[in-house]
């Protein structure tokens, strides 16, 4: 069975839901404490023994290859102030990981980066984790994907419990069985579906582990965007697909996830961190327990 030794990360969209900050800033460099969220992406994945990268990139998102390169500079400016802690860990963000950029080109939808990075990856299972997604667990939430992999040698997609009102905003999966410990055989997805429509109680949420079938699927409605350019490439689109004749499985994640690509999740998110800081923590909460409604 080959393992999964590689990792793709598409940070090319616009972030319109978030405008106007993300209209220089880009939405993966936002900061949850002292880290931008893309850096929390990375070291999940470093935690669960991937680093082999390939991040997807756009030519508006130079600060994100500027924040993991080497700078010598800075680096010798800390050490000569007597700051050399603080540049041994701005040292290790060039070293945690293999990190390999590659620009964007092929039609709308979150499936045409995934394609892009294929070729580069090869013929191996992959993960593909986004941005902007958040997850605090015991277990790395690309752990878990990879054990639910391992089990079961086929794609795997990660999945919450969600409320039935939500299914609008979500990819809802078809459960066909039910494995124990989370683990889900599924038979298709479906896009945002009513809640009386719906056919579970799951939500697909981002990360995910691809095989070389999906990405021909990717490859076939890639072919047929050239042939008929209407509608958008899909990564979920592709796994519905195959799931039509192929083993499919989700694995529910066990951990809490924050949604840092929209306002209101990027708050919560922000603020759960915080709360949960030895130093920032009890500040807020007295800055909480006074009721100040007046803002900055």
């Amino acid at each position: 069975m080959q393992m999964v030794r590689k990792a793709v990360i598409p940070v090319a969209g616009l972030g319109t839901r978030l405008l106007p900050l993300t209209k220089a800033l880009p939405k993966e460099m936002l900061p949850i404490l002292d880290k931008p969220v893309l850096q929390h992406t990375i070291e999940e994945l470093v935690a669960s023994g991937i680093d082999d990268i390939t991040i997807v990139t756009s030519v508006r998102k130079a600060l994100v290859q500027q924040h993991f390169a080497p700078d010598e500079d800075l680096d010798m400016r800390l050490r000569a102030d007597g700051k050399g802690e603080v540049a041994d860990v701005l040292g290790e963000l060039s070293s945690m990981a293999r990190i390999t950029y590659l620009y964007q080109h092929g039609p709308y939808g979150n499936g045409t980066p995934v394609l892009n990075a294929a070729r580069i990856v090869g013929d191996e299972p992959f993960m593909v984790l986004w941005a902007d997604d958040v997850f605090t667990s015991a277990v790395p939430r690309a752990q878990q994907l990879v054990s639910a992999y391992e089990r079961t040698r086929a794609p795997v997609l990660g999945l919450m419990p969600m409320e039935p009102h939500e299914s609008q905003r979500y990819g809802v999966p078809i459960v066909e069985d039910e494995l124990g410990a989370g683990l889900l055989r599924i038979s298709g997805i479906i896009e945002k579906p009513a809640p009386q429509d719906a056919p579970s109680a799951y939500a697909s949420i981002g990360g995910y582990v691809v095989t070389p079938g999906i990405v021909e699927e990717l490859e076939r409605q890639t072919q047929q965007h050239r042939d008929n350019p209407e509608g958008e490439v899909y990564l979920s689109g592709a796994i519905h697909e195959h799931a039509r004749t192929n083993p499919v499985f989700g694995q529910v994640i066990d951990g809490t996830w924050w949604d840092t690509g929209n306002p209101l999740g990027y708050l919560r998110a922000q603020f759960a961190a915080a709360l949960a800081h030895p130093e920032y923590g009890p500040e807020l909460r007295k800055l909480a327990a006074r009721g100040d409604q007046n803002g900055l």
